[in-house]
C-alpha cells in the first residue's frame, strides 16, 4: 500500500468528484502495468492505494515519485512531502502524517514573516511541499524546506504571474475559468496536488484581477503570485 502525500479534504459531491479524479490520475500512472489496485481514503484525508500484481513494486515507486508518500516514520536528513497545514510568527507546520514544524529561518524564501512569505508565493493551505526532516530529538537539526522546493517557488515569482487555488480539481478550475470568459487569459493549469492547482497567467493577465473575476465562482482559497 502507498499513502499519497496529497489530501482529499472536501465533502459531499465535491469529494466524490475528487475521488473520481484521483482514480483517473492513478490509472494514468499505473493502469498499463500488470497490477490490480484499489483507491481509498484514510481517516486523516490522505488517500491510500492498495496494489497487487507482478508489477506492484514498480507501480508503488511510480506513485511515490508522482505524489510523494506519507510514511509511518520519518528519518533525519531524508526528503519527504507534507501538506501546508498552518503558519504563525515562528514558522509553518506541514502535515506529513505527523506535524512537522519548519522554523521561519529554515524556509529559505527570502525576508519577511511566514505570513508575508505565504502571500508572496501564493501558498494555499494543503499545498504539497517537499522538506528535509531534521529529527525528533532536542539536539537534532530543525526541519527545512527542500532546496528543490525553494527553487520551484522562486521560479513562480519570475514568470508571468499565477493564481493558486485549493479545494478544486484541475478540471473544475479550467471549467470555471472558461465559463467566466478567461479562456485566453491563462497558459495552463498546473496540478500541484489533487485539490491544489496553479493557474499560469499569460503575459498580459493581471493575477489579482483574475482572482477578483473568478473568486465568486470558486468556493476555495485563492492566492496570487505577482512577479
Amino acid at each position: 500500500m502507498v499513502v499519497l502525500a496529497t489530501k482529499l479534504y472536501v465533502d459531499g459531491d465535491a469529494r466524490k468528484r475528487a475521488l473520481d479524479s484521483l482514480r483517473s490520475l492513478v490509472g494514468n500512472e499505473i493502469g498499463e502495468l500488470a497490477v490490480e489496485y484499489e483507491v481509498g481514503v484514510r481517516h486523516d484525508d490522505f488517500p491510500s492505494v492498495t496494489i497487487e500484481g507482478d508489477d506492484a513494486t514498480v507501480a508503488r515507486n511510480v506513485l511515490r515519485e508522482e505524489f510523494g508518500e506519507i510514511v509511518p516514520d520519518l528519518e533525519a536528513g531524508e526528503t519527504y512531502v507534507g501538506t501546508f497545514d498552518s503558519w504563525d510568527e515562528e514558522g509553518i507546520v506541514l502535515d506529513a502524517g505527523q506535524p512537522v514544524r519548519i522554523p521561519a529561518d529554515e524556509l529559505g524564501l527570502g525576508p519577511g514573516s511566514p505570513e508575508q512569505i505565504r502571500e508572496r508565493y501564493g501558498l494555499v493551505q494543503h499545498l504539497p511541499l517537499r522538506f528535509v526532516y531534521g529529527g525528533d530529538r532536542a539536539d537534532d537539526e530543525p526541519s527545512r524546506l527542500a532546496g528543490a522546493e525553494q527553487d520551484r517557488l522562486y521560479d513562480w515569482t519570475r514568470g508571468n504571474g499565477r493564481l493558486n487555488v485549493n479545494s478544486a480539481t484541475r478540471a473544475e478550475v479550467r471549467a470555471t475559468l472558461n465559463r467566466a470568459g478567461h479562456a485566453q487569459d491563462y497558459v495552463t493549469v498546473e496540478r500541484l496536488g489533487l485539490l491544489e492547482q496553479s493557474v499560469v497567467c499569460t503575459e498580459d493577465t493581471d493575477p489579482p484581477g483574475l482572482l477578483a473575476s473568478v473568486g465568486e465562482y470558486l468556493p476555495a482559497e485563492l492566492r496570487c503570485v505577482v512577479p
